[in-house]
């Protein structure tokens, strides 16, 4: 990757992904806080990781694509876990019966 490349313009709500996923597992929070090369992302169920923009594959369709290997380990983490909260698309809706 050239130091020098240049990203498409990344937004505040942009879906996030990881490169080769088909699910979303966040959405971008802030761009570029201070002036910074990052982007603070909320992972679902994981809360909010400041990114650095050496970590955005491509923008493509209001979608941030990351490379998971250059994300810290310890978000990689959090995004294994994005989805594990919810429930299936049967049970969605419907009250604990105890």
């Amino acid at each position: 990757m050239s130091p020098h490349r240049k990203l498409p313009l990344i937004e505040i709500g942009f879906h996030l992904f990881i490169s080769g996923g088909s699910e979303e597992v966040g959405a971008v929070r802030e761009v570029a806080p201070a002036g910074r090369p990052e982007i603070v992302v909320d992972i679902e169920n994981g809360g909010e990781w400041v990114v650095p923009l050496k970590a955005v594959e491509s923008v493509v369709e209001q979608k941030v694509i990351l490379a998971p290997e250059r994300l810290e380990p310890e978000l990689r983490e959090a995004i294994r876990h994005a989805h594990e909260a919810e429930l299936p698309p049967a049970l969605e809706g419907m009250q604990d019966q105890r």
